[in-house]
């Protein structure tokens, strides 16, 4: 009985397998020169390129922003085809009513899953929304 109880370790399945690092955390307005959010970078024309947060700033809200190193930021790789068809094809989807098959200008709430003309008979602004198409000729298969 005692070989058994020496063979049995404890180990905690939730510990990480590495020891956590700290970063350094700066107060609002006040993080060093040389550092910048992903909205700054991308306002650079930049984008973290893989490298890892080298620090916090506090924000009003309840995370924080992680700082990246402007030096070892890398270029935003340009907008192809393919991406801009995929994401005005995105897009279009959030912007179009499932029954009337109009197409709007803004985003319409998932929450009703159609236009509000649809849901509850609001008239709609023309100016607001693209006609749908007209019914296309279909030939016969």
């Amino acid at each position: 009985m005692a070989d058994q109880d020496e063979d049995l370790v404890d180990v905690d399945p939730h510990a990480p397998a590495e020891p956590e690092t700290t970063i350094p955390v700066f107060k609002r307005l006040c993080a060093p020169s040389g550092y910048a959010i992903k909205r700054q970078l991308r306002a650079m024309g930049l984008r973290p390129g893989g490298q890892e947060p080298v620090a916090e700033v506090e924000t009003r809200g309840p995370k924080n922003g992680l700082l990246y190193e402007i030096a070892k930021a890398m270029p935003v790789r340009p907008m192809t085809l393919a991406k801009e068809f995929a994401l005005d094809k995105a897009t279009a989807a959030r912007q179009t009513c499932g029954s009337c098959r109009r197409r709007y200008f803004f985003v319409l709430p998932t929450s009703l899953a159609s236009c509000l003309e649809c849901h509850d008979g609001t008239p709609a602004d023309p100016a607001s929304y693209i006609a749908p198409p007209a019914a296309a000729h279909r030939l016969a298969a």
